[in-house]
């Protein structure tokens, strides 16, 4: 089932982090080549899972237990709900280390905030 982007939220555990225009989440692995000699097509091995991404909002510096959490290094619990926080909606969720955090103003535009994060481990699916 499709959803419409403006049905999510993202949360820091269960506070909503206030004026979120978009978030991101990517989940990698790294892949070590085992291709021997006179093999016909490349091979490879899963390693160590990764993931990460990040969370854009217009900034609101009274939002101190959403944006104000999100500080460089810290360790929060994430949950990031594509389809809204109701009861029985699906949800990624996990603990993240927060690795930036950008701020970014023009004079005919709206103050802007980014936090950029990466999964202690690859985040988890709640149904």
């Amino acid at each position: 089932m499709a959803h419409h982007g403006n049905e999510g939220t993202v949360k820091v555990a269960t506070d909503a982090i206030a004026e979120v225009m978009d978030w991101s989440y990517e989940e990698t692995v790294d892949l070590a080549e085992k291709t021997a000699m006179g093999d016909t097509n490349k091979t490879y091995l899963p390693g160590h899972v990764d993931g990460g991404g990040s969370i854009s909002c217009n900034w609101d510096e009274t939002d101190t237990n959403g944006q104000g959490a999100l500080t460089i290094g810290a360790s929060v619990t994430l949950n990031l709900y594509p389809e809204g926080a109701a009861t029985g909606d699906s949800y990624y969720t996990g603990t993240a280390l927060v690795e930036s955090v950008s701020h970014e103003g023009a004079k005919d535009d709206i103050v802007k905030s980014t936090f950029s994060f990466k999964g202690v481990l690859a985040l988890t699916v709640v149904s």
